[in-house]
């Protein structure tokens, strides 16, 4: 019948072209039906590739970590051994060794004690799925309450407003510009305010990152008050619809009344334009410090109202169990954590995707 009609109205008009629109026409909703299909399908293939890449950074982020940790635990519980006292007096060793801490570590090796005891474990290998399922409790329990998206925001009280503290050197200002970055990719419309007019290069260095990221940005010559940047960036950002906005501040931990009073400012004249400003207060953190980050979470906890942890440097030290401690003693969820130098190397924190990379040997986790 179809192909009927089509001779027809090829004698009549003589036109392939007038064909394939009659036919396009009478077959609409077939065709494009087709064609979402095959949209799904590729968008499917390119976010599984996406999340396979990203799971490939982070496990060789964790490369280091798992070499000074998982490696040493796999060494020690060697072949032919049982678990007993001096085992497990080994594997508390290699805990400590890894940053994870005296307190957590004393945690974690009571956990494995009660559950080899209750359930009477004599394979050592148990002990690597103990301290798997222990870390994992951890990591999640402070991030259980957070939405599954990352990057998802209240619309009716946007922009959202994050404040990112943390000392000079831990890799605040390239954090911000990959922070905007994922932000900008999960398509939101990102401000960036330099609010950090202390040191001479931070808004030549926080320019450059907005370039990379493809945002805008808000700054003042040198010596400006830190606030009054906050307080354009945040009213320009409500004027022009802006989703998010990144307010970067200046590191001087060593002066923490000056630190503690400038903070609180940025956050009175914010409120001036939007009560609930500001909604985040993000603390970048060197996992290459080790313990040493704890020390400055806690002090920064004295001056700020913490909402998450930004972790960096992961790809480069053997130190990224600190994670565990930083979690477990401090009780602010870590948001993000840094695998590598380039502007898409900063990932959501996953708790279950860490683990698994983390634990990852030879193809085997």
């Amino acid at each position: 019948m179809l192909y009927s009609i089509i001779f027809t109205y090829l004698n009549q008009n003589n036109s392939i072209l007038r064909i394939a629109i009659f036919v396009y026409e009478h077959n609409k909703e077939m065709i494009m039906g087709f064609f979402d299909k095959i949209k799904e399908k590729v968008s499917n293939v390119v976010k599984s590739t996406a999340e396979a890449v990203s799971f490939d950074k982070l496990k060789e982020g964790l490369s280091k970590t798992r070499d000074s940790f998982v490696k040493k635990i796999h060494k020690a519980i060697g072949s032919n051994r049982k678990i007993d006292d001096r085992l497990i007096e080994e594997i508390e060793e290699i805990l400590i060794s890894a940053d994870i801490g005296v307190y957590s570590t004393d945690l974690l090796i009571n956990s494995l004690k009660a559950k080899v005891k209750k359930e009477g474990y004599e394979n050592p290998e148990d002990i690597i799925e103990i301290l798997k399922d222990e870390i994992y409790k951890i990591l999640s329990e402070s991030n259980s309450k957070l939405p599954p998206n990352p990057y998802e925001i209240n619309i009716v009280s946007k922009p959202l407003t994050i404040l990112i503290v943390g000392v000079n050197g831990v890799g605040k200002t390239t954090t911000i510009g990959k922070l905007a970055y994922n932000y900008t990719k999960a398509g939101k419309k990102v401000l960036i305010g330099a609010a950090d007019t202390f040191r001479a290069a931070a808004n030549e260095q926080l320019e450059i990152w907005a370039q990379r990221a493809g945002v805008n940005i808000i700054q003042q010559k040198q010596g400006a008050d830190p606030a009054a940047v906050a307080y354009d960036t945040l009213n320009s950002a409500i004027s022009k619809d802006y989703d998010v906005v990144l307010i970067d501040t200046a590191g001087r931990l060593h002066n923490k009344i000056h630190l503690m009073s400038e903070l609180q400012k940025i956050g009175k004249v914010m409120k001036k334009l939007k009560a609930s400003a500001p909604d985040e207060v993000f603390l970048v953190l060197d996992a290459t410090t080790g313990q040493n980050a704890i020390i400055q979470a806690r002090e920064f906890s004295k001056v700020a109202d913490l909402t998450g942890i930004i972790l960096t440097k992961l790809d480069g030290t053997a130190k990224g169990g600190v994670i565990i401690p930083i979690i477990n003693e401090l009780k602010i969820p870590v948001r993000f954590i840094g695998v590598g130098e380039k502007i898409d190397d900063l990932q959501a924190f996953d708790p279950e995707k860490f683990i698994v990379a983390l634990f990852e040997v030879n193809g085997k986790n």
